[in-house]
């Protein structure tokens, strides 16, 4: 992690809602989510609030690091149809050791959508990965490709 992550910083990422990001898609597996409305998936915006960290994050990583998600606090506080351009404002409030905690909202054009707060750890891939195969080996399942 380079010494340029620091509290203050800011960033901001616009998506177009498309369908297959509402809730009927979200499992689609699950008949009781494919019988509710055609709007933006809590699901989904979380990942999107969490994409928009991972971007303010990147640049100021060191190769072969990245970030994981370890815990999430938000309200989804309006629907959103399909269509519409969901805009994540983060801002980054905190960085102590390897976490990165975070500050979010969510605006559709009419109504902020959700808001609260993000924490994400920077890890290094390499030891990552090799933390996950031990745990495989150790539940005797294949991972597949």
């Amino acid at each position: 992690m380079k010494p340029s992550l620091k509290a203050g910083l800011k960033h901001r990422f616009s998506y177009r809602v498309p369908e297959t990001k509402t809730v009927p898609h979200l499992y689609r597996e699950a008949p009781q989510l494919q019988a509710m409305p055609e709007v933006f998936a809590t699901g989904f915006m979380v990942g999107l609030m969490e994409w928009t960290c991972v971007q303010l994050l990147e640049p100021h990583l060191d190769q072969g690091e990245g970030s994981l998600g370890t815990h999430i606090d938000v309200s989804h506080k309006a629907a959103t149809p399909p269509g519409l351009t969901v805009t994540v404002e983060v801002e980054c409030i905190e960085v102590r050791g390897p976490r990165a905690r975070f500050k979010l909202t969510a605006h559709d054009g009419v109504d902020e959508i959700g808001s609260g707060s993000h924490e994400r750890f920077i890890v290094a891939w390499d030891r990552f990965n090799r933390g996950v195969a031990a745990k495989v080996a150790k539940a005797g399942t294949k991972v597949d490709a």
